[in-house]
């Protein structure tokens, strides 16, 4: 693209589905050195093996595992940037940054400074292929466009680089979505927008709903048994869901 550097990554390997990604990312703020054992990184994959996630899909070995560790750690130890460091009260969610762009003394700053930011935090971002929303790995560019919004280029977690997007940074780009322990399901109200699994014959996505009704039931905190009636939003097809299929969105 004109005006832009290349920027494309090597594809990566191993294919780690969004509740793999969910569940690293949150182990990786627990257990910090441990997660680079072998011993800590085959239970791990023990346990994704028993999921229907993984059903029909390549194996995942525990050198993998323990590679996207070591890489995450990388990524939080990197202190050289190419990007002027922009102090974290300026920027506290994807919308703050989009309306930097329509403010008089923001609009002085330059483009590398109004995305700064990004990463250094955990995101997930929309696919307008699918409407459905992916973590990110890494915003590889970005761009003002003629309405001086600001778009970013995204590279999607699991996936490789052909399935690189451009995502407005206002409508497509927010702090992820956090799925809920059973003890947490108490979190959840009518009328509550989620981030809800959904799985169909052609494929297996995470989109927009609307919490339309509960049915709770008495449970332990290790298993929820409550059922949710959702409304997807791209499309306003309803079902009903268990809380494993439920993520909080950011507010």
């Amino acid at each position: 693209m004109e005006g832009f550097e290349s920027t494309e990554m090597e594809d990566a390997e191993p294919e780690f589905t969004l509740k793999e990604i969910i569940a690293m990312e949150r182990l990786f703020k627990d257990v910090g050195e441990k997660s680079l054992s072998q011993e800590f990184c085959q239970e791990l994959v023990d346990n994704f093996s028993q999921s229907k996630y993984r059903a029909e899909k390549p194996a995942i070995k525990w050198e993998q595992v323990q590679s996207w560790f070591q890489d995450k750690q990388k990524q939080i130890a990197a202190k050289v940037s190419t990007l002027p460091v922009v102090a974290p009260k300026e920027f506290n969610s994807p919308s703050d940054w989009a309306l930097t762009i329509s403010v008089p003394e923001s609009l002085r700053k330059t483009k590398a400074e109004r995305v700064a930011g990004l990463s250094e935090l955990a995101f997930e971002a929309k696919s307008f292929k699918d409407f459905a929303w992916y973590d990110v790995a890494a915003f590889l560019n970005y761009r003002v466009v003629h309405t001086g919004e600001l778009e970013v280029r995204v590279r999607f977690s699991g996936f490789s680089y052909d399935q690189d997007e451009w995502v407005n940074v206002k409508r497509g780009v927010r702090e992820r979505s956090i799925p809920l322990e059973p003890s947490e399901c108490h979190r959840v109200k009518v009328g509550d927008p989620v981030l809800c699994f959904r799985e169909t014959d052609v494929r297996a996505i995470y989109c927009d709903a609307f919490i339309l009704d509960i049915q709770r039931s008495t449970h332990d905190t290790l298993d929820c048994t409550c059922q949710f009636l959702v409304r997807y939003t791209y499309d306003n097809a309803e079902a009903t869901v268990p809380l494993s299929s439920v993520c909080c969105r950011p507010t």
